[in-house]
């Protein structure tokens, strides 16, 4: 399984990810306490191996935004959350979508990535949605990403439940709003661990 720490904002963060195994990279340009610019990522990610992948994080953006960014950040992949303004980019799509009630989109993006409904930001709110109301039954083909309140002591029973594609974290691999070195690393350990007996 695969492992995407995101909300990364410093050097010292991204080499801690990478050298612990995470997979992806996730850079925020959405309104966020996480939020960083293009050219900060393409800096303290040019050392980052060809294999672990760069995400960028929007919220809602024009297409033209996310394009640009992808080229100043030398982005691999983009997630989008809320309005989608287009089903082709540049570099391949993760689909972020809250898990509520029901599910009434059926998205045609390259990756799905699930997440607590949102509160004042979309997404990374540090929260468990319901894991029962999510059946992935109807979405077999593709690439499940699981997010929403992940930390050491939970991304365990998510592998178990949703046997998923990437687990996602940022606030469960913080102290005071702050990426936590020493929680990266633990919880990249924990994700790439065999199941516990």
């Amino acid at each position: 399984m695969k492992v995407k720490i995101c909300g990364l904002k410093t050097q010292e963060q991204v080499d801690t990810a990478v050298a612990f195994g995470a997979d992806y990279l996730g850079f925020v340009f959405a309104e966020s306490p996480r939020q960083v610019i293009p050219e900060k990522v393409r800096e303290i990610t040019r050392n980052v191996p060809e294999n672990v992948k760069k995400v960028g994080v929007f919220v809602s953006p024009s297409r033209l935004a996310v394009e640009t960014i992808i080229q100043q950040a030398g982005l691999d992949r983009i997630q989008i959350h809320d309005e989608l303004p287009a089903t082709h980019f540049s570099v391949p799509l993760i689909r972020a979508l809250s898990v509520d009630e029901t599910m009434i989109e059926t998205p045609t993006a390259d990756y799905l990535l699930f997440d607590a409904p949102p509160k004042r930001f979309a997404g990374g709110n540090g929260e468990v949605f319901d894991w029962e109301k999510l059946d992935l039954s109807l979405l077999k083909d593709k690439k499940i990403i699981i997010a929403g309140g992940l930390t050491v002591a939970n991304v365990q029973q998510a592998k178990k439940r949703f046997n998923p594609y990437a687990v996602d974290v940022s606030s469960g691999v913080e102290t005071n709003g702050e990426k936590d070195l020493r929680k990266i690393k633990a919880f990249l350990e924990k994700a790439k661990e065999e199941f516990d007996v």
